[in-house]
């Protein structure tokens, strides 16, 4: 737990140098959650007021929370991983005595801390100061959430880990790159809610680690679930998860026989 809590320290002052483009992402961060909660509020309008439990303030309230914590999970990109591969950088990682998924993982962790905040709080304040939030009163709902919040990280870095390794085997990872991008964009609930699919895209987003991500973490901090539904909600994450990264160790370790087999 020590080397992870260092390797999380580290991660986090490595990302805390690039101040103006965390600066640049909380400026577009803030001006995609106006977009974005002004058509969630449009819709509801349009809906006749109400659509799948969200009303105008609720819903306003999704958009400016999924933009708050979309750097956070960093459902846009990670390729670190496969770059290494690809350039052959990942024997220097196989040689150190520490277990490459972890020191990822953690490196991981340690930006979506630093995103937390400065990413996260100026769209926040936006959507305090247009259209207001609807948040709970109550402390339970944001520890639970914290909680919630940590687990759709770590579910998302075993996601983008399985894509990464990709690389083993495939020479273009542009394609499978997008590819997640575009599945975790809209089984998220970053487009829009989960609770909006019909029932044969809920039907298909529950069977992906995607909505852990994100619809989750924004269902327990906003209480929409509660209880021991939001207990039922964080067992869900802690299964993808524990699935995700142990489906991650198998395929590393069998990209990295290949690797040595030829020579890589």
């Amino acid at each position: 737990m020590r080397l992870f809590a260092t390797l999380v320290v580290l991660g986090f002052r490595r990302w805390s140098t690039y101040r103006l483009a965390t600066a640049a992402g909380a400026f577009t961060n803030t001006v995609f959650g106006l977009i974005k909660a002004s058509i969630m509020v449009g819709a509801i309008g349009a809906a006749g007021g109400e659509l799948a439990g969200y009303d105008a303030r609720t819903g306003a309230t999704y958009a400016w929370l999924v933009q708050a914590l979309v750097a956070t999970v960093n459902v846009f990109n990670w390729s670190e991983l496969a770059l290494r591969v690809r350039d052959g950088d990942i024997a220097i990682d196989l040689a150190r005595p520490v277990d490459p998924q972890l020191a990822y993982l953690a490196g991981f962790v340690g930006r979506a801390i630093h995103q937390l905040i400065p990413r996260g709080g100026p769209p926040l304040l936006a959507g305090a100061l247009v259209t207001g939030l609807a948040l709970p009163s109550t402390p339970l709902p944001y520890l639970l959430g914290a909680v919630s919040v940590v687990l759709g990280v770590c579910v998302s870095f075993g996601v983008w880990w399985l894509v990464n390794l990709s690389a083993f085997w495939l020479v273009e990872l542009r394609g499978v790159l997008t590819l997640n991008v575009v599945a975790m964009a809209i089984l998220s609930g970053l487009a829009i809610p989960v609770h909006w699919f019909p029932d044969w895209l809920a039907t298909l987003a529950a069977l992906t680690p995607y909505p852990s991500i994100l619809q989750t973490p924004v269902d327990i901090v906003t209480a929409r679930v509660e209880g021991t539904a939001a207990l039922g909600e964080l067992a869900v994450q802690v299964a993808w998860l524990a699935g995700v990264l142990l489906l991650g160790r198998l395929v590393f370790a069998r990209g990295a026989r290949k690797l040595v087999v030829q020579g890589g």
